[in-house]
């Protein structure tokens, strides 16, 4: 483990055993450039979130990627985590710049060179895809917070994301049984990982929204020094608490209007009472 201002870099132990495989094989430098380009990626996140105020914990570099892992203290806003997710390929797209302005003036190996622009545009294309845990996925799951409740945004992105998991391996598994060898072991390798990192977090929904429920106090902040309008959610005396906080909305603060059967208000309390009270009840059976 190494720490660089404050951040530790870490490797997992079979990154390691990959580059100590490709002195034997003779592919050491194309292997640790393709790993020196994701880390220049993973380091445009860190980069992006420490400047947006947020706490860079770890960059990790895993066999077959890697992961810049951002401590979420409230204040990560949709608009914050855009900009966090698209800084990574914004520096495949920037180191790409570089290498043609080497080729432009006849610096380097050219065929380094190529390999290093290839390099960067695979890793900053397949990061854009709509996927989860990928940046394109990160992007969309923050534009649907926007306009939908948080809670079901975190759910149905999952769900989506661990389907089309299942859909890459079935796509690797279907070319290999009808005879193509070239890239079902890397498409396998990846809808494997992906679906891992998507069932795993999944699987955290509960407490990933626990932690949203707690830092609602920065929200209320926030849109009172805005002056925003709250946003009304009607309920009833009877309806469980967890499925009027599952209602909430990540940039909108809320008022919550309780009616009796005939449409009349009982009572109007702020989003705050509703989470209170839901804590000192049942918080443990989100």
């Amino acid at each position: 483990m190494i720490r660089v201002w404050g951040v530790r870099i870490t490797f997992h132990p079979f990154f390691v055993i990959i580059m100590m495989a490709s002195l034997l094989t003779g592919h050491f430098i194309e292997l640790i450039t393709l790993f020196a380009i994701v880390f220049i990626h993973e380091c445009g996140h860190a980069a992006a979130a420490a400047l947006l105020g947020c706490r860079v914990v770890s960059i990790q570099m895993l066999p077959f990627g890697g992961v810049a892992v951002i401590e979420d203290g409230g204040n990560i806003t949709a608009f914050r985590e855009i900009m966090i997710a698209l800084a990574g390929p914004l520096q495949n797209m920037l180191m790409v710049g570089v290498v043609w302005l080497l080729q432009y003036g006849n610096l380097g190996d050219p065929v380094f060179l190529n390999y290093i622009i290839q390099g960067n545009l695979l890793i900053a294309l397949f990061n854009l895809l709509p996927l989860l845990p990928l940046d394109g996925g990160k992007i969309v799951q923050a534009l649907v917070s926007l306009w939908a409740p948080y809670y079901t945004t975190l759910m149905w992105t999952y769900r989506i994301s661990i389907l089309c998991s299942v859909g890459v391996i079935l796509v690797a598994i279907s070319r290999w049984l009808t005879g193509d060898y070239g890239l079902p072991l890397n498409i396998l390798l990846i809808g494997l990982f992906l679906f891992y990192s998507n069932l795993t977090d999944y699987r955290n929904v509960p407490y990933r929204f626990i932690r949203f429920l707690m830092n609602r106090e920065g929200a209320f902040a926030r849109h009172a020094a805005t002056g925003s309008l709250a946003q009304p959610i009607i309920s009833f005396p009877a309806k469980p608490l967890d499925t009027i906080l599952r209602l909430l909305k990540r940039e909108r603060y809320h008022m919550v209007y309780v009616m009796n059967r005939q449409g009349r208000i009982m009572a109007v309390l702020p989003e705050q009472r509703i989470i209170g009270s839901y804590f000192q009840q049942n918080g443990d059976k989100l």
